[in-house]
């Protein structure tokens, strides 16, 4: 594989996906306020009403200052779809201010901007990279990364379903709306898990090729199946949902079993990764990347188990929770280091 030359240290260099440090925060959050460990998820809510707006200053002066680098990570097959971790921050955000600060307002305008921020770069994202005159091969340009993209439209479909009881007579609306970002999201993690699967299974993998985004492999069918339990949940205020109910139900359940799937694959990828062939373990702004998937994991199955009757997969969310943590607190530990040392690393979606 042909590599990318690195991108700048500092300001410049800041990969447009480290918005999934206020992701991998808020899921861990609201699953530790599920799970029962409340002052947790209060603290880890406090964090990221600190990363949230620091990671927009910086985002904002890096525009500023460094426009011809912005400009270059939106046409970069590998980095471009790291823009779509704004949206899922910002959805991410407002289910915390909504379930662990009870703020109706402060979710609803964050719902809002998510919406607006993920019809602003799906288009814009895909376009430029479909319009784009020098392309990577397929080998070179996909990777998990991508399905972030999934993930960005969930979370909008995940919060507008929590919200929609607010909205009174409006409520059907905001489900129907949230319905077909479900089922659109859904779509697009079939198109691009597709080319993924082939990418894997057909194409010489090296450790580098299985970067920290592979786990949203994982993360967007979990993100899927919180979607699809969100909307089991608040059907009793949309005749349309109500219509279609088993069918919501049935859907949730593939999503689940297929997020259940890709834990034990990608766990033996990581052996063969770090193990086998000794890829050095050191932090990587991407791994945020791969907290979020667990604690997005702990979060669907917590809600499975009480909107289809199977309460004894509740025992799953109160291993994974701390499993969740864990990594959290070892991410977390690796970025302080990084930032204390002024380590300085390539930072690219492969």
């Amino acid at each position: 594989m042909t590599e990318a030359p690195p991108p700048p240290a500092g300001l410049a260099g800041m990969h447009p996906a480290y918005f999934a440090v206020v992701m991998a925060t808020g899921i861990v959050s609201l699953a530790s306020e599920l799970l029962g460990l409340h002052a947790i998820a209060v603290t880890l809510f406090a964090l990221n009403l600190g990363f949230y707006p620091l990671l927009w200053i910086l985002s904002i002066v890096r525009v500023v200052r460094y426009r011809d680098r912005v400009r270059a990570d939106f046409v970069h097959h590998g980095r471009a779809v790291g823009f779509f971790t704004t949206v899922a921050a910002t959805c991410v955000l407002g289910s915390q201010c909504l379930v662990i600060a009870e703020n109706v307002t402060a979710a609803i305008a964050l719902w809002i901007a998510g919406i607006v921020l993920w019809a602003s770069l799906v288009y814009s994202v895909f376009a430029l990279l479909t319009v784009k005159a020098e392309k990577p091969t397929l080998a070179d340009g996909i990777n998990g990364g991508w399905l972030i993209s999934v993930v960005a439209a969930q979370s909008v479909a995940v919060l507008g379903a929590q919200l929609a009881p607010h909205f009174g007579e409006h409520a059907p609306h905001a489900l129907v709306f949230a319905l077909a970002m479900w089922l659109g999201g859904g779509m697009l993690y079939l198109w691009i898990i597709s080319l993924i699967f082939y990418r894997y299974t057909f194409f010489t993998m090296s450790p580098s090729d299985l970067a920290p985004p592979y786990w949203i492999n994982m993360g967007a069918a979990a993100i899927s199946t919180l979607a699809g339990t969100m909307l089991v949940a608040a059907a009793p205020h949309s005749p349309a949902l109500e219509q279609i109910l088993p069918f919501i139900r049935g859907f949730t359940w593939m999503w689940w079993a297929t997020a259940t799937w890709w834990i034990p694959m990608l766990l033996i990828l990581g052996v063969w990764r770090h193990g086998i062939r000794k890829f050095p373990l050191r932090y990587d702004p991407l791994y945020w990347g791969a907290v979020f998937p667990l604690g997005m994991y702990t979060v669907c199955t917590f809600r499975l188990s009480r909107v289809v009757d199977a309460e004894f997969l509740g025992g799953i969310s109160r291993v994974f929770v701390y499993v969740a943590l864990s990594a959290w607190c070892v991410v977390a530990a690796g970025m302080v280091w990084h930032l204390l040392v002024g380590g300085r690393r390539r930072t690219v979606f492969r």
